[in-house]
C-alpha cells in the first residue's frame, strides 16, 4: 500500500540531505508497523527564545490504523530534533504494536486455550 508522506519546512530552507534522512527514517518505521498509512513531518525554526537561542522543533504526525500519533522535539540543531523525533516515533510505534498484539493474543488464548486442570489421585491404600 502506498503510503502518503508530507515534508513541510516552516521559516527553514528546504534541504536535499534532510529529505533523504526523512524518507530513510519514514521506511524505517514502514517496517516496524504495517498500520501507518499516513505521515506528515514538520520542520520548523520557532522565534528565538531570549534565554535559549535558536531552536528548531521537528514534528511528525503519523496516521495509524484507527489512531494517530503526534510527537515533537525541540533542539538547537534541525538534524538532532529529526533524529529525536523519529527515536520517539520509534518507540511510540513498538509500544501501540505491543498493545495490539497482546490484546489479540490474550483474547485467542481465553478462546482457544481453556484451563484444564487434572487431579492425581494416589492408588496405594494406607
Amino acid at each position: 500500500m502506498q503510503i502518503q508522506n508530507n515534508v513541510v519546512y516552516r521559516d527553514l530552507d528546504a534541504s536535499q540531505a534532510l529529505n533523504s534522512t526523512i524518507e530513510k527514517k519514514l521506511q524505517k518505521l514502514n517496517r516496524i508497523s504495517s498500520q501507518i498509512n499516513s505521515s506528515r513531518v514538520v520542520l520548523d525554526s520557532p522565534h528565538q527564545h531570549k534565554n535559549k537561542g535558536k531552536l528548531f522543533r521537528a514534528k511528525i504526525e503519523l496516521g495509524v490504523k484507527g489512531d494517530s500519533i503526534a510527537l515533537q522535539q525541540d533542539s538547537s540543531s534541525i538534524h538532532v530534533a529529526v533524529r529525536d523525533v523519529f527515536k520517539a516515533a520509534e518507540r511510540k510505534l513498538k509500544q501501540v504494536s505491543e498493545k495490539r498484539s497482546y490484546g489479540k493474543h490474550s483474547k485467542l488464548t481465553e478462546i482457544n486455550a481453556p484451563l484444564v486442570v487434572e487431579v492425581e489421585e494416589d492408588m496405594e491404600q494406607h
